[in-house]
């Protein structure tokens, strides 16, 4: 498939360099936009004219392999007298350590289908004592390598004769490449030598010569690394050069064209902020500036009132100002969202698939904590979040319950001022953050999913009284999960219009919206790509 992709002129490839955990280089400072990369490759890729990314022949040599905390490329001198070859083979051992919970948490991944942030969590809470350096680069680890995974693969592939090898060699490989291809930091024959002690940690000592060879050639033979061209076809380029799965390039291309679909893929943001949102009469804008400038964490307000981005947060979980309620870690689509819904105070509400409860957050203090809030989920481990974020925020005006929102409930036909649906979906909007989320899209998923919404509209939309208000959000980028699925749905149900969404939305985004509809995308708006629609039921 030939096109527009073979006419641009940017190289797409070209993204800011990253230190293990560490933020791009020459990224701007606090109280700045960050935002930026849309011609990143990949989180801490490498610019280069040619494919192979190669290397500069100067590079910082860290005898751990890693970054220093103060960001420079040496470690501080031992005081006279300290055990300095003891000291450096404890630090080895701790980063061994780290890479060995990478890989540990990137075979749950793609052995257990796990989730890549809660397998990640669980590893790091599991009784392991990583430091606060070696954490970051064993995030880095497993983010960036996931996030990288198809190109590494085809990388990988020109340099084994069988394909087939051990999954867990497989996975060692590739953060090997990771290392050598991505990052920028990490001495050569540290990440080979740190990728053999690995294979050997994992009782694969027959297997430590080929992952030693593998990854030896493929540096010396950087440069016959071939990739695919724009003039192979848009959809085998993108998908490798990205690392996007096939499927969603063929979509992307379907639903924006193939220049848009470059973009889409090939965006990557200068830093991943996380998004702070003040709790309303618990905390002022003013103060959580105040606070944030206490603890020395650089921050930019974000387009909704109240909320902020932050690019080196720490772990603020732990602060106390969130333990009891004064702000939540929430993004901003996730918040308009449910601002959509125009919640007001003595409305009963139900928030259909209400995990983990940031939207329903959102909705109980629009409603000053009066009304009743319906917030379901179908599993009880994730109502459990639900009835957690009403303790820690201390709302009374919730009801978390374990109920399927596709089953009709007959008792609450007709009872309801507003329903807010966030669908499950294939979560292709925030494939940014949550890298693993592009490799669990199959045709088969996204029609079971399609299923799914289509189920949950027609028993929900049921509840909404006469003159009441239906939203339908995702998380996603993809039109069949979204207007079209609105579409059909208006198609079926005449008694519900499209209406009063502009209005809702900050002044920036009140452009983006189309007929009722809103469709967010990272590369364009700066935000986790969402989709949102608001009906209303006639009267």
């Amino acid at each position: 498939m030939k096109g527009h992709i073979m006419s641009d002129t940017r190289k797409p490839f070209h993204g800011e360099k990253r230190t293990p955990g560490g933020k791009a280089d020459g990224m701007k400072r606090a109280g700045t936009k960050t935002f930026g990369g849309k011609d990143g490759a990949g989180r801490g890729a490498k610019p280069a004219d040619k494919p192979g990314f190669g290397k500069t022949s100067q590079k910082p040599a860290h005898p751990q392999g890693g970054s220093h905390p103060q960001g420079g490329n040496r470690p501080h001198a031992p005081r006279p007298g300290s055990p300095r070859p003891q000291r450096r083979e404890e630090s080895r051992a701790s980063t061994l350590t780290a890479r060995r919970v990478a890989l540990d948490t990137l075979l749950d991944v793609t052995v257990q289908d796990a989730y890549a942030s809660l397998a990640l969590d669980k590893r790091l809470n599991a009784g392991v004592h990583l430091s606060e350096r070696d954490k970051r680069l064993c995030t880095e680890l497993v983010y960036g390598t996931l996030e990288n995974r198809i190109r590494i693969d085809y990388m990988i592939d020109q340099f084994l004769t069988d394909p087939n090898v051990d999954r867990i060699v497989r996975e060692i490989l590739r953060m090997g490449v990771y290392q050598l291809f991505f990052l920028d930091r990490i001495p050569d024959m540290a990440a080979v030598d740190e990728s053999v002690k690995l294979t050997r940690s994992m009782g694969l000592e027959s297997l430590t010569g080929l992952v030693n060879a593998v990854l030896r050639n493929m540096l010396r033979r950087r440069d016959d690394i071939r990739f695919p061209k724009p003039e192979d076809g848009a959809e085998a380029y993108l998908s490798v050069m990205f690392s996007t799965p096939r499927v969603l390039v063929r979509r992307f291309i379907e639903a924006y064209g193939e220049q848009q679909a470059l973009e889409i893929a090939r965006y990557r943001p200068g830093t991943h902020d996380t998004t702070l949102r003040v709790t309303r009469g618990r905390m002022t804008p003013q103060e959580m500036e105040a606070f944030l400038e206490k603890q020395e964490i650089p921050f930019e307000r974000g387009l909704i009132e109240g909320m902020y981005r932050l690019s080196r947060p720490g772990d603020l979980a732990q602060s106390f100002a969130y333990r009891n309620g004064l702000f939540s870690i929430q993004g901003e689509s996730s918040v308009l969202a449910a601002l959509a819904v125009g919640a007001r105070p003595g409305m009963n509400v139900l928030d259909a698939c209400a995990a983990p409860g940031g939207k329903t957050a959102v909705l109980a203090e629009e409603m000053e904590d009066s009304g009743r809030i319906l917030a379901w989920d179908k599993h009880e481990h994730r109502v459990a979040l639900i009835r957690a974020m009403t303790q820690r925020l201390g709302f009374d005006n919730v009801r978390p319950a374990v109920r399927d929102a596709q089953v009709l409930r007959e008792e609450l036909v007709d009872t309801q001022d507003a329903v807010l649906i966030d669908a499950p979906c294939s979560g292709t909007g925030v494939m940014l953050s949550k890298p693993d989320v592009k490799y669990r899209v199959s045709e088969q998923s996204l029609r079971e999913l399609s299923d799914t919404q289509r189920a949950i509209l027609e028993s929900c939309s049921a509840y909404v009284r006469r003159g009441g208000v239906l939203v339908y959000s995702t998380c996603s980028i993809l039109p069949e999960e979204n207007e079209r699925q609105v579409r059909a749905f208006l198609e079926t149900h005449p008694d519900f219009v499209l209406e009063g969404l502009s209005e809702r939305m900050p002044e920036a985004l009140r452009g983006r919206v189309q007929d009722g509809m809103l469709q967010l995308l990272p590369h364009r708006d700066h935000l986790e790509g969402f989709f949102i629609a608001r009906m209303v039921r006639k009267d």
